[in-house]
């Protein structure tokens, strides 16, 4: 038996018929399917969040000058402010909350009798401390269970304090992972925020999608951007804001960083505002160059098409050295990568480029077009789970609607390698033979662990300790660990640089993996007497 067969074969008849479609060996030539973004089996220790995480915790804790409240017990309201290292900094014009954690702080009594009253004076409270420009309620379970109807307290509070206050209904068990919550708040930003504002329209303006700023990864790519000559009207949410949000309808061009977590309001964009999008990777250094060159072919400029070659030889002449050192050290090892969004398509590209194999790769929250491309898209049926997150339908805004494309330069950029509005998945990158895993578990963690025993394993919070009592090296991918950025082409030399460190850390010497201590066959030697 493979791998994959040896770790399905100890699973009950129920546990198998599940798993076996979510766990699959990459065969080269064959139409992979994998089965994704549905319910976790009940009481596995799996990796997903909930639908708030994904809302609150993800898309919207980013926007540095809002005050979100969390509606609900602490722990939720804390669990999604500590844990994620979005960075961001405020300026004399633009206030920044990144560092108060707001909540309700719901007690029983407030399950009992309602906590209406209890949002209401939260409100209050930051609207008189902090005067925030706009605030927004998150929901957890326990406030959609008992019914608190936070969209009318926020319309009540709106109209009272003259500034804008959002609702959104983000209970954590909509859905069936985090994934609902990106596309609840995808729905809200959409509504109400974005082109509300008036400002002007630039020159070779672009929006960031689904880059939240870990570690200052959205920084790093906006310097090279910016160095190129690009305007970066907003970014969606790392470092972002909501006045810059308002005027996100301005820019000529979306670039879609994480495909699952914003894709959502890139469609919704371009039926509105006829913004094309295309699927860009700041995320390892021919990601990097061809979402740059892909970029310059858009805009069909000889003058930026000649800056952004001129800083891409420049930006790679200074990492050369480094990187060439640092591949060196890890050529030949192998790796396990398993994180939410498209994070990990991005990496394994990055990972090649140092000799990295992956051996083990998976999403915690990904949908079937994230690993096999969007068209596989007309084919997904929806079930229930997913009809629980509303899917809200826009219309062309005559105002603001831009195309800037022809039909004969979209076909020329076709031609020319760039695809607006199209992503292949991961397929398209992974090798042949690698296991895929999708919603894996703290099982699959220790047995793939033993049988594949990878170099070093990429994943987050919640199983790395787990790993590194293996004896395995771990680095979150979530939150970096507090290290980065790992963006562009500085980031890419800090990656290689931590990696080595992990690996080549004196500590693995000191840690035995529990397996070449424990026996994992048990016998008796028959034949004697």
């Amino acid at each position: 038996m493979d791998s994959r067969e040896k770790i399905l074969d100890k699973y009950s008849s129920k546990v198998y018929k599940n798993r076996k479609e979510h766990v699959i060996t990459i065969e080269e030539g064959e139409p992979n399917v994998i089965q994704a973004d549905t319910r976790a089996i009940p009481g596995i220790m799996t990796n997903r969040g909930c639908c708030y995480a994904g809302c609150k915790g993800v898309v919207l804790s980013p926007l540095k000058d809002v005050a979100i409240i969390t509606h609900g017990p602490i722990g939720c309201g804390y669990y999604t402010w500590g844990t994620r290292r979005h960075k961001a900094k405020g300026d004399e014009n633009t206030q920044s909350f990144g560092e108060y954690c707001f909540s309700t702080d719901m007690q029983e009594t407030d399950i009992v009798f309602g906590g209406e009253k209890k949002l209401k004076k939260a409100i209050k409270e930051v609207v008189e401390i902090f005067k925030p420009n706009c605030i927004m309620i998150c929901s957890t379970c326990p406030v959609g269970l008992i019914g608190d109807d936070i969209h009318a307290v926020a319309a009540e509070a709106e109209e009272l304090y003259g500034i804008k206050i959002l609702a959104f209904s983000c209970e954590g068990y909509k859905g069936v992972s985090q994934s609902g919550g990106h596309h609840i708040a995808n729905n809200g930003l959409m509504r109400s925020v974005i082109g509300t504002g008036d400002a002007e329209p630039m020159k070779y303006s672009v929006n960031l999608l689904g880059e939240y700023n870990i570690g200052g990864d959205g920084w790093e790519t906006e310097r090279v951007l910016k160095r190129i000559g690009y305007n970066v009207v907003s970014v969606m949410t790392g470092d972002g804001s909501y006045a810059e949000l308002k005027n996100a309808h301005t820019a000529d061009l979306n670039l879609v960083q994480c495909h699952r977590s914003i894709n959502y309001i890139a469609e919704m964009m371009k039926t509105k505002y006829g913004i094309d999008w295309i699927k860009v990777n700041f995320i390892g250094l021919d990601g990097i160059k061809k979402s740059l060159r892909d970029m310059a072919l858009f805009f069909n400029d000889p003058d930026l098409i000649a800056r952004t070659e001129a800083v891409i030889a420049d930006e790679e002449e200074e990492i050369a050295e480094g990187m060439a050192h640092y591949k060196t050290r890890l050529e030949g090892k192998t790796a396990a990568i398993y994180v939410g969004g498209s994070r990990t398509h991005h990496y394994i590209n990055l990972l090649k480029t140092l000799g990295v194999e992956v051996v083990l790769a998976g999403y915690e929250f990904g949908h079937r077009d994230d690993y096999e491309g969007r068209d596989v898209l007309p084919s997904i049926k929806r079930d229930a789970d997913s009809k629980n997150v509303e899917s809200i339908t826009v219309e062309k805004d005559p105002e603001n609607f831009k195309s800037i494309l022809t039909p004969e330069r979209l076909e020329e950029l076709n031609n020319a390698g760039v695809h607006l509005e199209e992503y292949n998945g991961l397929w398209s990158d992974i090798n042949d033979n690698t296991v895929v895993t999708d919603d894996y578990n703290h099982f699959e963690t220790e047995e793939f662990l033993k049988l594949l025993k990878p170099d070093i394993f990429f994943s987050g919070i919640k199983d790395k300790f787990l790993i590194q009592k293996s004896g395995v090296p771990s680095r979150q991918l979530h939150s970096y660990d507090y290290a980065g950025p790992y963006a562009g082409f500085r980031g890419a030399l800090n990656f290689a640089k931590d990696i080595t460190m992990a690996i080549y850390t004196p500590a693995w010497n000191l840690v035995e993996a529990p397996w070449k201590n424990t026996p994992t066959l048990e016998g008796s030697l028959g034949g004697t007497e």
